[in-house]
């Protein structure tokens, strides 16, 4: 499997094939490379730390030692959060006023898989001209690797777990009073990583008392496949209705991504955890919101009955992120559960996405799949196709493209052809060697058929 160099990090699996795994030489390489480039930067006010933390994964450890090495020999101060998770570190970042900080995790993939997430001084992903240059500079080598005057020191910090929640708690629209009130019994599958620390504690503190845990040793060995989609929920739909419990919660490995399961069993939709979350916002303060186009077209629908504004970005955090600062946006995400609270901080964060979307629960008053109910049933069909190494994709996209050259086309990340009121969406994913392709539509059948026949597309044009 090749490693994967995007403008967010590098991931790829744990190996010793340069090239072609995470390697120790990898990693301190990239490390080295991007501090490089902060210390350039660097200012009075930020002085040298960062900040590191990582996911539950088994080779997480093995990867922070590596990093937090690199980081001290060239003299940074690194504040390592130990176990955590990907908002926690961004948050963590902006509180030190760090140079910038590091996530060891490679979020939603499998447990042979690891990365290196890469923030600025704001807690915030790095641009894409930032991290052209990080990868230009490990490439190169075109950077100074001598081990400074001074080494750096390595600070433990575990108290980013309650300062996180702290916030949370503070946040005006999280109603824990009305949570608490109502004396939820949630079941939670946190996938042997951290979000069997992180959830557990946070729904402690909005006063749920009845959690019951799934997969909640944190050894990196995923009970099943982690990217939380309905078809790897089966245990956490069948122990909802075992328990009796009001719903599930299901998180990713690093605890950005969220959805949630029914008190019947079935799936709220991890397309409508961000539709949910904006109709609560939206009903308290008037605005904006961003998506990106691999998204519901729900969300949009619901911002215009609260008299806002919808705008769609390209995939990717970091493209949602820059999207939501131009439209001035009260409330933003993804679709796959990523929940981004501008006024909290700018990244995904299933937590203060679990607190908001339990206060709308708990202000409506209403089974969460009454709820669910409140909302329109679009179907997107979520499909992918391996890529070989030769793969010529943009030549694939433009016959495509003039296949349906009658349809209107955006190009503006991949492909997005329209059908009427439904849409295609073709793009490589940032993460794994695919071409991903979502469809949307009022019927599940009618959505997996635009899929299907677009991947007929790309297979005879391979």
């Amino acid at each position: 499997m090749p490693l994967i160099k995007s403008i967010s990090g590098i991931r790829g699996t744990i190996g010793d094939k340069e090239g072609e795994n995470l390697t120790p030489a990898a990693i301190v390489r990239f490390t080295a490379a991007f501090a490089w480039l902060l210390l350039q930067k660097k200012n009075k006010k930020r002085g040298t730390k960062m900040v590191i933390g990582r996911d539950g994964r088994s080779s997480g450890e093995m990867v922070r030692g590596y990093v937090a090495d690199t980081l001290i020999k060239m003299g940074i101060d690194v504040i390592d959060l130990g176990l955590s998770t990907t908002p926690t570190v961004e948050i963590a970042v902006k509180m030190e006023k760090a140079l910038g900080g590091i996530i060891i995790t490679a979020s939603h993939n499998p447990e042979e898989w690891n990365a290196l997430k890469l923030l600025n001084s704001k807690g915030e992903f790095i641009s894409a001209k930032r991290g052209q240059k990080v990868l230009e500079l490990a490439e190169k080598k075109d950077f100074e690797t001598a081990a400074a005057k001074k080494a750096g020191t390595l600070i433990k910090d575990d108290s980013y777990l309650q300062k996180h929640i702290d916030g949370i708690l503070k946040y005006p629209l999280v109603n824990a009073k009305a949570i608490a009130e109502q004396e939820y019994k949630i079941v939670v599958d946190a996938i042997n990583s951290t979000g069997a620390i992180f959830v557990p504690a946070l729904l402690k503190a909005l006063g749920v008392n009845d959690v019951i845990v799934l997969n909640g040793e944190v050894n990196g060995k995923f009970a099943h496949n982690p990217e939380p989609l309905p078809e790897h929920l089966s245990q956490l739909s069948n122990e909802v209705v075992k328990q009796k419990a009001h719903l599930g919660i299901a998180v990713d490995p690093d605890v950005d991504r969220l959805c949630f399961v029914c008190e019947d069993g079935s799936m709220f939709g991890e397309e409508y955890t961000l539709v949910a979350v904006a109709d609560y916002i939206l009903g308290k303060r008037s605005g904006n919101t961003v998506s990106n186009m691999s998204s519901t077209k729900a969300l949009k629908e619901i911002t215009k009955e609260h008299k806002g504004k919808y705008f769609p970005s390209a995939v990717g955090e970091v493209n949602v992120v820059k999207k939501m600062k131009e439209a001035k946006a009260v409330i933003g995400g993804e679709g796959n559960g990523g929940i981004i609270v501008p006024d909290f901080h700018y990244g995904r964060d299933a937590l203060i996405g679990i607190a908001l979307f339990l206060s709308h629960l708990a202000e409506q008053k209403k089974s969460i799949s009454s709820l669910r109910k409140m909302y329109p049933d679009y179907f997107i069909s979520k499909n992918k196709i391996a890529l070989e190494k030769e793969t010529d994709v943009d030549s694939i996209f433009e016959k495509i493209r003039k296949k349906y050259k009658k349809q209107p086309i955006n190009t503006e990340d991949g492909l997005k052809i329209e059908f009427d009121n439904d849409w295609v969406h073709l793009r490589t994913s940032n993460t794994e060697p695919i071409i991903r392709i979502y469809a949307e539509s009022d019927f599940e059948t009618k959505a997996n058929n635009m899929a299907m026949q677009l991947m007929r597309d790309i297979k005879e044009f391979s």
